[in-house]
């Protein structure tokens, strides 16, 4: 066995392999892959379908589709048969909100790539004619779908990279990680592996493998079932007819999928109670096992599809097959870095197995040989979990699995595991009303029900229950005042002799040179696109030299605090700290917010001596220092009051008694969105991502192409020279009851020119709004165009940046 790789790649199923293919395809020849038994696909199971499921991530989407377009291809290359089956895939919808679904998804399939059709029921009997319509409404059809031989890929992958220099050895146990200098030491029951990468693809030993190198990570297995029928005669008799296989089906009211095989059927439900497995750690007396079948859990779904396809009733239950399946907490796999370890890389969680490992395997070694990933990766990032321990993930994992055919509105939020993180506040919150959402963890409120209105969220794709009460907040806000708590940004203190020029190479903005002063910047990839955003605040300076507040998303909270320690330079010429749990921040604005604060804070807080866009430490109430930010996400007069956590049930009582005699009202995270919108601010993450460049963005003015090098600059440089292929727009959509919500397609002259990457409804302008990306040739305002919502191409135009005050009036007040 080798002594030394470039990469070693830990996991011989069908997701460690991909990923070794595409690094030897890259040219990184000198990369090694360990299985502790014989290469598989990973698990026992099969493939039921291949192409995106919409009800995940743009990020998940394109990741399913380039599986697809690779296995097609990859039989050609090899001259190995994958087993491809190109059936189609129909996805059953029996009410108007799993319609309104199969719309949603049709538009993430249009701005893919992917063909897929809405069909009425004769369409369906035609494609199906052993189905019972009754009770339909219509469904989704895949034309190119199918389903694949997971283990035939995986070999066809293995011979692959072989091919182009990779090396695979079997039957060879890791037994532990360490990091010694700037290299990986890989010891396996073979010898020890000297490395610079490490990928682990090590699906139901993930948690087992992150533990040698002191990660936590929330993946844990879940059972999954499906059963194996016998000869079904009626299947038989149709098939001899001369008919081709049927199209692979989906009932996701009834939480099942089903295909033929050999002339009988494969029923996989997704059934609720389906338990968590190998929560400390898989057995080592388990191998390829699996568990005992239970058929009680099965026979709601067994039902169902005996009522779709009746026959099914005369197939005999030959087996039924039970056994782990890796999940995380939202059902999304773990593709990219890992937290806080160099060259270390995760690709885990992968529920779907073979569906997404072609695009993650693509993706990792994009990452890994250019310094970034090709595709936006956020909604796979391994560390967008803000929780990650074990009875967490349990409890989630659970809930994902139960929810893989749930109906997936776009604003979802699951109950399971919460609350997690809190405020002080929360008690107070939730006695005036609020229904709660979250993120990273953290509880926040989406909305606040007035008295006598349940408090909860009824789920749509169309304008639900929380529209008229969403509109009243930003009323509040915009005309009156009002108090937003946002305690979950990232917040960090930055200080030293070597701050502030680690700080300029960082982000394409200037660095502030006065006290107190702010900018907005941007991390970039090495394309130009966006990485992270941070408002950047220089402090008075500290012991050890000038210092700097950063405030960033919270979402992004291990992201970016992973990026910044691995960038931090290590002469010790910089002191970075994490203070997000240590403040709090409350957001007072709207136009009464300065008559609220001047009678709390011992400060001059007037506009020539706190003028927009800066900052004071100033004593509010009884908190003896607030860092007051003059500056918010919804574009009216406010500040951001960040302030230390143990004052935030103080400053909020004196906030809203100050504000009563204003009608001072509560704000909640959906009418912070809706004020953005009709401001066009770009949110990190949706707006802002790895795909578009800043320039694409239309945040020119955030960069400083003449301040000397940064990461990113070069890109810009050749961009700006050689024209910015696409722009970011705000449109205004002539909508009926349905509102974008990102993902959409923008049709001119019948193609598509470009994808929506935030939507909604902007309350107080009375407009609904998309924001998103189209190309440059098209994007002139004034240009009419069409958006499809719910199925339909609704009449649209671009409109100028900020139709809500556009000369910024209100924030300059």
């Amino acid at each position: 066995m080798k002594d030394t790789a470039r990469v070693v790649v830990i996991g011989g199923g069908v997701v460690g392999v991909s990923t070794l293919y595409h690094l030897a395809k890259r040219g990184w020849s000198d990369v090694v892959l360990l299985e502790r038994t014989e290469l598989t696909a990973g698990s026992t199971w099969h493939a039921a379908g291949l192409l995106p499921l919409f009800n995940m991530s743009y990020s998940v989407g394109q990741l399913h589709q380039y599986s697809v377009e690779l296995y097609k291809k990859l039989e050609a290359e090899t001259g190995q048969a994958v087993g491809f089956h190109p059936t189609g895939n129909l996805r059953l919808a029996t009410n108007r909100d799993r319609l309104d679904e199969y719309r949603n998804y049709q538009c993430t399939a249009e701005t893919i790539g992917v063909e897929c059709h809405l069909i009425g029921v004769d369409e369906i009997k035609s494609l199906w004619p052993l189905i019972n319509p009754d009770g339909l409404l219509g469904a989704l059809w895949h034309p190119t779908d199918g389903h694949i031989a997971p283990v035939d890929v995986t070999m066809a992958l293995a011979k692959g990279a072989r091919a182009n220099g990779g090396t695979i050895y079997q039957q060879t146990q890791v037994d532990g990680i360490e990091r010694d200098g700037n290299e990986w030491l890989v010891k396996t029951s073979k010898g020890t592996i000297r490395c610079e990468h490490v990928v682990c693809a090590t699906g139901n030993y993930a948690r087992q493998t992150a533990r040698m190198v002191g990660l936590q990570i929330p993946v844990i297995p879940v059972e999954h079932q499906y059963i194996v029928t016998d000869v079904d005669p009626v299947l038989k008799a149709y098939r001899e007819s001369g008919a081709k296989e049927l199209p692979i089906l989906r009932e996701s009211d009834s939480q099942y999928y089903f295909r033929e095989e050999r002339m009988g059927w494969i029923l996989g439900p997704y059934e609720r109670g389906a338990p968590a497995c190998f929560v400390d750690g898989v057995p080592s007396t388990f191998e390829k096992d699996l568990f005992p079948g239970a058929l009680e859990r099965l026979m709601p779904h067994v039902e169902g599809c005996i009522n779709r396809v009746p026959s099914f009733q005369n197939a005999g239950i030959k087996d039924i097959v039970n056994g782990p399946i890796s999940y995380s907490p939202d059902g999304n796999p773990m593709v990219g870095p890992a937290f806080g370890l160099p060259n270390f890389w995760l690709s885990e969680a992968h529920s779907f197995g073979v569906t997404a490992a072609g695009g993650a395997g693509w993706q990792l070694a994009n990452w890994m040989v250019d310094g970034e990933p090709s595709v936006d990766m956020t909604g796979v990032d391994p560390r967008r979990f803000g929780v990650t321990s074990k009875h967490f993930a349990k409890i989630k994992n659970e809930e994902a699995y139960e929810h893989v055919f749930f109906n997936h509105f776009p604003m979802e939020e699951r109950p399971a595991g919460r609350p997690a993180k809190t405020p002080p506040i929360y008690d107070r919150l939730d006695k005036a009303g609020a229904v709660w959402g979250h993120r990273f963890g953290w509880e926040r409120p989406n909305w606040f029900a007035p008295a006598g209105v349940e408090r909860k969220d009824i789920y749509s794709f169309r304008r639900s229950n929380w529209f008229e009460h969403v509109g009243n907040e930003v009323r509040t806000m915009r005309e009156q005042v009002g108090l937003l708590e946002l305690s979950s940004f990232a917040k960090y203190e930055v200080e030293g002799p070597g701050a502030r020029e680690w700080l300029d190479r960082m982000v394409a903005n200037a660095i502030p040179k006065g006290i107190g002063r702010m900018s907005l910047a941007h991390a970039l990839n090495p394309s130009g696109s966006v990485r992270s955003e941070f408002t950047i605040t220089r402090m008075t300076d500290g012991l050890y030299g000038e210092r700097f507040y950063l405030v960033g998303p919270g979402a992004g909270h291990d992201y970016d605090l992973d990026f910044l320690q691995k960038t931090l330079p290590r002469n010790g010429s910089v002191f970075l700290k994490d203070v997000t749990t240590q403040y709090g921040v409350l957001v007072l604005a709207g136009p009464d917010a300065r008559k609220v604060l001047e009678k709390l804070a011992d400060a001059d807080i007037s506009n020539a001596a706190f003028p927009w866009l800066t900052m004071r430490d100033i004593p509010i109430g009884y908190c003896p220092s607030v860092r007051a930010l003059r500056v918010n996400f919804v574009g009216s007069l406010g500040w951001e009051l960040h302030h230390p956590i143990e004052y935030q049930v103080h400053l909020y009582e004196a906030l809203m008694a100050a504000g009563a005699e204003f009608d001072i009202g509560l704000v909640g995270m959906r009418a912070m969105d809706s004020m953005r919108l009709e401001k066009s601010y770009r949110l990190w993450g949706t707006d802002l991502n790895a795909e578009n460049s800043l320039l694409e963005a239309g945040l020119n003015r955030f960069v400083r192409l003449n301040k000397g090098e940064f990461a990113g600059r070069e890109a810009l440089v050749r961009q700006q020279a050689d024209g910015v292929p696409n722009t970011y727009c705000t449109i205004e959509i002539d909508a009926d009851d349905a509102d974008s919500f990102g993902n959409e397609p923008v049709f001119m002259d019948g193609q598509v020119v470009g994808r929506g990457t935030a939507g909604g409804y902007a309350h107080f302008v009375k407009k609904s709004l998309m924001l998103g990306y189209v190309k440059t040739e098209h994007a002139e305002i004034g240009r009419e165009c069409q958006v499809r919502l719910m199925g339909e191409l609704r009449p649209a135009r671009i409109v100028a940046e900020s139709p809500y005050d556009p000369e910024n009036a209100a924030l300059r007040a």
